[in-house]
């Protein structure tokens, strides 16, 4: 489903803040809270919004160091099992399968290198991981879209 332009102004200002009222948000896009409402409902049933959540800023968890780990998996495991094995981490800001030799991309949070160093070696041992690769984050430089701690 591809989004009117309304309705992407409307997502837009929820995934600022998904908490602004109906009536904030109206007031934004030129429409009314009730005509909002209506719109977000649509969007929910349609399956355009999955759902709302927080986002907490990992600083704010005393996870200040920042890595990015490869996944080089067996042969065949697939994209819901590797999702399956690292939802339970709640060190992984996101994963993502991508192109290239590795199977999959990490972006981790941890308090300190020991930490990192922790769930670097759990994330290794699941069963569908034959070897990882790993960088440190020194000075995040360009951040947009939410994509983890400010920088």
């Amino acid at each position: 489903m591809r989004l009117n332009d309304l309705d992407e102004r409307i997502v837009h200002a929820l995934a600022e803040d998904a908490r602004r009222s109906y009536a904030d948000i109206g007031q934004e896009v030129g429409l009314s809270a009730p005509a909002v409402k209506r719109r977000v409902d649509r969007l929910r049933a349609e399956g355009a919004i999955t759902g709302f959540t927080v986002r907490v800023d990992p600083a704010a968890l005393g996870w200040e160091t920042e890595g990015f780990i490869e996944l080089y998996c067996s042969r065949n495991t697939s994209p819901e099992a590797i999702h399956r094995g690292l939802s339970r981490y709640p060190e992984v800001a996101s994963a993502s399968t991508v192109t290239g030799d590795a199977d999959a991309i990490l972006q981790v949070f941890a308090a300190d290198m020991r930490h990192f160093e922790r769930v670097l070696e759990k994330i290794a041992g699941e069963p569908f991981v034959e070897r990882t690769k790993s960088v440190l984050v020194l000075s995040p430089l360009l951040r947009r879209f939410g994509s983890g701690a400010p920088g």
